[in-house]
């Protein structure tokens, strides 16, 4: 086995690193230790293990801002993204970037700080504010990510006289930050929880749910979930990251799918999905919850600000979502083409009519296999298997965005079709 230096070295060389830079690190090269080689020997057994599954997951090389049509290294020409949550296809829209490029240039990179040494510029008091008046909520606190918005709530606000109800089938990012609270954990069966909120007399009882679950595209029960709070006398919990922006008449998510805005008492989501596609997460809900996050939620109290230009591209969206609607409509008709025209063809398609529309295969290598063949003919889609989806559920998950055009729809069905047809998925 090559040294671990060794290994540096040659990765550096092959990356275009200057050979006397190279030369002079290798010399310092030092025999690799037991314990590091044994360690690696554990690691590649796993690694093994995953390929001979065939759920060894293989990253693409983007080498074009993020959009419908990207320039894929190793493929020629432009390809048809649809595979990115890039639900508005905002993520390199010119009015947004040129609106993150004059934050850059008002406020800098970055603060090199946490928000309340001193990392908190107006703008991100505006984006809160703007983000509040959005979902109609009293007030709002930003995190870097929605992961970590996640992991900071439960364990800051819940306490071992409460109980949390959780759907098997929450986003990783709520499982882990459930599992750092000391509350009573009840996990239900995908969406039914009225059995355990009944046997239940905790102090605080919440109920946890993803408002869209992200890899089937189903929608949580929300006025089921909202009639049993009332009953239980239980607050609700969403995360709608899959849903902000685009789901509902206006983009508001879940609750206004259902007509229902304004009626769930905490809502998490985020900025790098139909906002803008960069970074971020926030919660949003009453006032003395978010007053009382910035002193407890470990996460934000741990982690430096948003960068300015993130934080700009999420207002310009924003404003622009408050101004029209034009967008969210149009992802919505894109949808209901995609989802028509591949039921017709004898695919099987999950969730409720969202922009994730998983096209259902079962078979992990399968799903890997089809997805390669679908870049052959211009298509960017991705296979998902275990454990990302559970044994015998692998799917290849297309995701519509606002900027697909009918043409690059029906394009991306009849590529669906002559590949189902080669795999024989359809007849």
């Amino acid at each position: 086995m090559l040294l671990s230096r060794q290994l540096i070295c040659k990765n550096a060389l092959s990356k275009g690193y200057p050979g006397e830079f190279v030369a002079s690190y290798s010399s310092l090269a030092k025999p690799e230790r037991a314990a590091q080689k044994s360690f690696r020997e554990v690691l590649q057994t796993q690694l093994n293990d995953i390929e001979k599954a065939g759920t060894y997951k293989k990253e693409r090389i983007i080498v074009s801002p993020q959009a419908t049509a990207i320039s894929v290294d190793g493929s020629e020409g432009k390809i048809l993204n649809f595979c990115a949550n890039n639900y508005l296809g905002l993520a390199s829209n010119d009015d947004v970037v040129n609106f993150s490029k004059k934050a850059l240039d008002e406020y800098g990179a970055g603060l090199s700080s946490v928000r309340f040494i001193c990392g908190t510029q107006n703008i991100h008091k505006q984006l809160e504010a703007k983000l509040s008046a959005f979902h109609q909520r009293e007030d709002t606190i930003l995190y870097a990510s929605c992961f970590d918005a996640n992991a900071g709530i439960f364990e800051a606000v819940l306490s071992p006289e409460d109980a949390v109800f959780s759907d098997e089938l929450n986003h990783a990012s709520i499982i882990d930050g459930i599992r750092l609270c000391k509350a009573k954990k009840d996990r239900y069966l995908h969406r039914d929880m009225k059995e355990k909120l009944k046997s239940s007399d905790a102090r605080i009882k919440m109920i946890v749910t993803d408002g869209v679950f992200s890899m089937d595209g189903n929608v949580a029960p929300l006025p089921e979930i909202f009639q049993l709070a009332d009953k239980y006398n239980a607050l609700t919990f969403v995360d709608d990251c899959h849903a902000t922006g685009f789901f509902g008449p206006s983009g508001r998510g879940t609750e206004e799918f259902y007509g229902m805005w304004g009626r769930c008492d905490i809502i998490n989501s985020t900025l790098g999905k139909a906002l803008g596609g960069a970074a971020g997460g926030y919660t949003t809900g009453p006032k003395e919850l978010i007053d009382l996050l910035r002193q407890r939620s470990r996460p934000y109290l741990f982690s430096n600000s948003l960068p300015p230009p993130v934080v700009a591209s999420g207002m310009r969206v924003i404003e622009m979502l408050m101004e029209s609607n034009q967008l969210t409509a149009r992802v919505q008709s894109n949808t209901r083409r995609f989802r028509t025209a591949m039921t017709k063809a004898g695919f099987t398609i999950s969730g409720m009519d969202h922009p994730i529309s998983p096209v259902m295969l079962g078979d992990a290598r399968l799903a890997s296999v089809f997805a390669d063949e679908m870049l052959k003919r211009g298509i960017y889609v991705i296979g998902f298997s275990y454990p990302v989806v559970p044994k015998g559920k692998a799917r290849i998950r297309v995701q519509l965005s606002a900027a697909h055009t009918d043409e690059e729809i029906d394009r991306a069905v009849s590529a669906f079709i002559e590949v189902g047809k080669q795999l024989s998925v359809i007849p």
